[in-house]
């Protein structure tokens, strides 16, 4: 990596991987691992393989065609990027609701604060970075420094519940169990809705882009998806060990539980400090990623852009404080979620044999075929999820 351009790549590879890793990841990785115990790992394999697979196809197209998400829809089909703006925006605000919950739950537990309060400087905070003109550079920084944070306090709780690595790494090979439903929710929890642009357009934002910054383009996409693995599997390795020792887990706060099992008022403390930084984290991520999709659609956004992002966050602190938790609208939202990996990477692998758009770059003919069979193996199982989904929404 060139030093010049070291800070924005690893920026947006920690933007990407702590965008992934938030409340949900975390309540995520814990549930399944309760339920499924060491057979979890194989879920964990293929979600991070096909994750990798999604996220190297959109970035690449991303850097070499010079245009966001939106932009490439549009160039695809017009008016697509206007569908899809609309998908990851309203899954962004949804998932903010519950990542800035995230946040008030880690400043109770650390600071025992009351919920309310703990939203409100969540939001605060994630607001102080884009008051500054250097709210970027801010917040490469942040992502970076708490997620290097997270990686350290889960290690040092996984390491301590002393889990059994050896039936982990037979499961991941020769799973006695396969749970496609866990596959395609770590799937979407790691590279679903805003979170796969987030840090192809923070490339963008900093001018990585062409067929002459591709290695870095790669190494920064390896590297997100590299932290969000390390930080799943550390998870899964500590709540592992608890459970296997015969634990049993409070469902309403998996993850917490297998904390302060495993270590105490302290582990509950550590707890508290990784889901605050996870959600913080998350907070910045889908606020800045749903606005970079509205920005070349609406020029006053892009005049604005960093008060879009503050109203974005305001937004989503608001609605957690004042009106609460819509439960109908995260259900949907998290379905749709799940749905737009599909939709977009298709639109990637589409405009990657279009030389409109990539002009005489060649893309991988090996990553185009593994990009298909993510889009149709995360398509089939999206759409039967959301039957499900549609009959609860209507129930």
């Amino acid at each position: 990596m060139k030093n010049k351009n070291l800070s924005v790549l690893l920026g947006a590879a920690f933007l990407m991987a702590t965008s992934a890793i938030g409340p949900g990841f975390m309540t995520q990785t814990a549930k399944f691992t309760k339920d499924m115990g060491a057979t979890f790992a194989f879920v964990i394999a293929i979600s991070v393989i096909m994750s990798f697979i999604a996220q190297l196809n959109v970035w690449r197209i991303l850097a070499i065609s010079k245009k966001r998400g939106q932009d490439l829809a549009n160039a695809v089909f017009p008016g697509l990027g206007y569908f899809i703006t609309f998908l990851v925006c309203l899954g962004g605000l949804a998932f903010n609701i519950g990542n800035v919950g995230g946040a008030a739950l880690g400043f109770q537990v650390v600071f025992d604060l009351d919920l309310t309060t703990g939203a409100i400087i969540s939001g605060a905070l994630g607001v102080i970075i884009f008051v500054s003109k250097n709210g970027s550079k801010i917040m490469d920084k942040m992502t970076q420094i708490l997620g290097a944070m997270m990686i350290l306090l889960i290690g040092y709780v996984a390491f301590s519940t002393n889990p059994p690595v050896a039936m982990a790494a037979r499961e991941t090979f020769m799973p006695s169990q396969i749970n496609f439903m866990a596959i395609i929710t770590l799937i979407g929890g790691t590279v679903g809705g805003y979170i796969i642009f987030s840090g192809g357009h923070r490339l963008i934002d900093a001018g990585i882009v062409g067929e002459e910054n591709l290695d870095q383009v790669n190494r920064s996409a390896m590297l997100g998806i590299g932290v969000a693995t390390i930080v799943r599997i550390f998870l899964f390795l500590a709540v592992l060990g608890v459970v296997t020792l015969g634990h049993d887990l409070d469902p309403a706060n998996p993850a917490a539980d297998a904390f302060k099992i495993a270590a105490g008022t302290l582990g509950y403390k550590i707890f508290g400090l990784v889901f605050l930084a996870a959600a913080l984290t998350s907070i910045v991520g889908a606020a800045y990623t749903s606005v970079s999709f509205l920005k070349t659609l609406f020029k006053v956004v892009a005049k604005y852009e960093n008060l879009f992002i503050i109203l974005f966050i305001v937004s989503s602190t608001f609605i957690l404080t004042v009106l609460g938790k819509p439960a109908k609208l995260l259900v949907l939202a998290g379905s749709l979620n799940g749905l737009i990996l599909p939709i977009t990477l298709a639109i990637a692998l589409v405009a990657s044999k279009k030389k409109s758009i990539v002009n005489e770059y060649k893309h991988s003919q090996i990553l185009f075929l593994l990009g298909w069979v993510v889009v149709i193996f995360t398509a089939y199982i999206g759409m039967t999820s959301l039957k499900s989904l549609m009959t609860l929404f209507n129930s």
